[in-house]
């Protein structure tokens, strides 16, 4: 059962070539395709906000932007048969992948650090994460 609003539909839009280009560069840099890309920036912008790699991008996503059930099924058709297991692990070192390059980025922002004391990643001082 599809929830109510949630059906899919396209949307067109024409922009030169450069700029699909730019946006190809930079969806592939964040690991989502064009049309997660596209579609994360229409609504970063409606909210005023950067688009950030490590937030989603509305309540049914995950940080890549894209839904549980489509990666299962994408996971499947690059690997063939998965146990539970296998497919659990495909799917976290995805995710672990992702977090780390999330984690670096913050860091070099100086967003985050890492504190041997706290045993683990902490906000930096002064910041509230609403850049």
């Amino acid at each position: 059962m599809v929830e109510e609003g949630a059906e899919r539909t396209v949307v067109k839009t024409h922009i030169p070539k450069y700029q699909k280009e730019q946006w190809r560069s930079e969806a592939d840099e964040l690991d989502m395709s064009q049309s997660e890309f596209v579609k994360a920036m229409v609504q970063a912008g409606r909210r005023g906000f950067e688009l950030d790699p490590g937030e989603g991008t509305s309540s049914d996503s995950t940080p890549r932007g894209d839904d549980l059930e489509e990666r299962v099924l994408e996971t499947l058709a690059e690997e063939g048969n998965l146990s539970g297991d296998e497919l659990i692990e495909q799917l976290m070192g995805d995710f672990e992948e992702r977090l780390d390059e999330v984690l670096s980025e913050l860091q070099s922002r100086n967003r985050v650090q890492y504190s041997v004391r706290h045993g683990g990643y902490v906000l930096v001082e002064g910041t509230d994460g609403g850049e």
